[in-house]
Formats: C-alpha cells, sequence, structure tokens
C-alpha cells in the first residue's frame, strides 16, 4: 500500500480514478477492538454517495464504505501471462464467438444480438464488444425486447480480470438490477503440447456429430437447432483453411462392444487458434487417460491446419477438468459471466 515520508499509509486514489486498477486498504469494522484490515484490488466501478464499487477479478463486486479507507492507490495492469500464447480480450472473444455460431444475430451499434432457440446462453445472449449506440439503458431495452420478441430470456454475457475487460459494465448491469447467473473461465494455451501428451490412436474425427456422437453428449434431446450451432457452419472435408470460415471436427473413442462412445470432443480451428469443448467421458472409464486421448488427436487435426494456440472454458468448480487442463499447459486468460435481465 502507498506509505507516505512520515510511515503512515495513505488514500491516494479519487473519484477520478473510475475506470482504473486500484487496490485498496479498508478498516473492517472500526467499532471492534483492535485493527482488522482487508484488502481489495480490482477495477474502480464507481464512487457515488460515499461508497466505493470495486470490481475484482473474478467479476465480483465489492462495495466498501469511504470512511473505512485507510489506504490506496493505482495499480498497473495485471502483468503479462508468462507461458502460453499472448492473446487479447478482444480477440479471444471474437474467437470463441465464431466457435459456438447462433441461429440468429443482429447488430445494436457494436454489439451483437445472438439467438439459438435457447440453446445455451453463450447462443443466446449479447456480445458487448464496444458502443451499443444509444444510452446503457436504453441499450438495455432495446435488448429486453429482441429476446421477448423470440420467447427467450434476457442476457448479456461480460467478463472480468484482463486488460480490455468489462468491469464496469458489470457493475452498471447489477446497479441496473440485472442478476448474475453463470460465471467460468477462458483458459489459453500452446497447441503443440496437447498433441504430444498422447498419440491419439483409436479415436475417430469426422465433420459432423453423429447420433453415436450425441449418445455421449451431456446435452439430452439436441434440437435441429443445436445440431446447428455445435456444427458451426463447419467447411466440408478439404475445404480447411480456405476462406469459409472456421473449421469444425468431431472426435469419438468408439466402446468396446458398441453402445455410447467411451469419449467424446469437439475443436474449432479458426486461424492460429483451436478451441476445444465437449470433451466428455463415460464414467465408469475416467482416469484412464481417454479426455488426453480425444484432445490429443483434436489438436494434430489442428496442426495440420495451421493452428498454434489453444483456448477452452472451464467451470470454476470443476477441479477435475481444471487439473488435467493445467497439466497440458493452459492457465486461465479471463474470467465470463452471464447476466439476466430481471
Amino acid at each position: 500500500m502507498e506509505i507516505s515520508a512520515t510511515g503512515r499509509l495513505e488514500v491516494r486514489i479519487t473519484a477520478a480514478d473510475v475506470g482504473k486498477r486500484v487496490s485498496v486498504r479498508r478498516l473492517d469494522d472500526p467499532a471492534t477492538e483492535g485493527e482488522k484490515f482487508t484488502d481489495t484490488v480490482g477495477v474502480l466501478a464507481s464512487w457515488d454517495d460515499g461508497v466505493l464499487l470495486i470490481t475484482r477479478k473474478s467479476g465480483e463486486t465489492v462495495h466498501i464504505p469511504e470512511a473505512s479507507l485507510v489506504a490506496g492507490k493505482v495499480v498497473p495492469p495485471a502483468p503479462a501471462r508468462r507461458r502460453g500464447p499472448a492473446a487479447s480480450y478482444e480477440e479471444l472473444a471474437h474467437v470463441s464467438a465464431r466457435a459456438w455460431r447462433p441461429v440468429e444475430s443482429e447488430r445494436l451499434g457494436e454489439w451483437e444480438l445472438r439467438a439459438a432457440s435457447g440453446f445455451t446462453r453463450r447462443a443466446n445472449s449479447v456480445l458487448p464488444l464496444g458502443d451499443p449506440g444509444l444510452p446503457l439503458p436504453a441499450a438495455l431495452d432495446a435488448v429486453r425486447r429482441w429476446y421477448a420478441d423470440r420467447g427467450l430470456p434476457a442476457y448479456v454475457q461480460t467478463a472480468t480480470g484482463a486488460e480490455g475487460t468489462q468491469e464496469l459494465l458489470c457493475a452498471e448491469l447489477e446497479r441496473l438490477g440485472w442478476t448474475r447467473e453463470v460465471s467460468a473461465e477462458l483458459w489459453i494455451g500452446a497447441l503443440a503440447p496437447v498433441a504430444d501428451r498422447d498419440e491419439g490412436a483409436g479415436v475417430v474425427l469426422s465433420r459432423e456429430a453423429d447420433d453415436a456422437w450425441l449418445t455421449r453428449y451431456q446435452r439430452k434431446g439436441v434440437s435441429e437447432v443445436a445440431l446447428k450451432v455445435l456444427g458451426g457452419g463447419s467447411p466440408r472435408a478439404g475445404e480447411a483453411g480456405s476462406g469459409g470460415g472456421p473449421s469444425v471436427w468431431f472426435a469419438t473413442v468408439p466402446a468396446e462392444g458398441g453402445g455410447a462412445p467411451a469419449a467424446i470432443g469437439r475443436c474449432v480451428v479458426d486461424g492460429r487458434w483451436a478451441g476445444f469443448a465437449a470433451v466428455e467421458v463415460d464414467p465408469a472409464l475416467r482416469r484412464q487417460g481417454l479426455a488426453t486421448r480425444v484432445m490429443a488427436a483434436l489438436a494434430r487435426r489442428a496442426l495440420d491446419e495451421g493452428a498454434s494456440a489453444a483456448w477452452l472454458q472451464v467451470e470454476a468448480d470443476n477441479a477435475a477438468a481444471r487439473g488435467l487442463y493445467a497439466g497440458m499447459g493452459f492457465a486461465a486468460h479471463h474470467a465470463y459471466h452471464h447476466y439476466r435481465s430481471v
């Protein structure tokens, strides 16, 4: 924290620092005996009526009474990743959006409104990259109407924790009564080490999610709309890299004796990026390296198509997946959240 020449802690931030990354120390409860302090680092989202709102990397918004501050300073942006590929939030937001395409979309200024009959929040939420061309309350009203016309709840997808993410928008959505329902993380890593983890023997790759693949997919009752989202407008075999859009591959490890596959996975190759999703293993066959085998086979295909970096999304409470991906060299780039209109 900031310490003056006399050795005292100082508050060196003001309301003019809204939008900057700050570090503050506050006294938990001035009425209790003994001094107990809490430190908070994040983006200063607002400073109104004697209360600071700071949005942490995780997306959590912390309310801090101005009177409880004992120290504070502006701090530089979070340091760049020391391993794996370099990437901006905007680049990853575009790549991940192209990997999970909606059936219908419309522009609101620089925002993209996306719909796919309710199949996943990612395909049925606003991607707010830039200026909607309207004051925020009016833009959100337009969002509500657009989704209501389609019989869908209104969601806005935001991100926190990296340079260029949307801590200020998160705080405004919460102030306007939107509720954060889901948070997860986007992880990135180098692609070649994933391919080197296993030979990928016994993995069948296909351009389409066939009936066998769908029997293992965790989302049951997949509709025609869902199949369109999963397919992502993949080019036909032999057309990868032709400029026709991202290249989609499905991986299957057939089960011995038939039935639902032992494991499946999906990969979308888009320029230098390969995005992994739907990596699922028969619960009776877990911890036998099947997920690694599936990802290795998909990674080899992605390398053949010119990709060099990889990304995936993982839930914060999925310890097994996080351990697997960390072992492959992945690390968190940013957190993302879905806010729902109430």
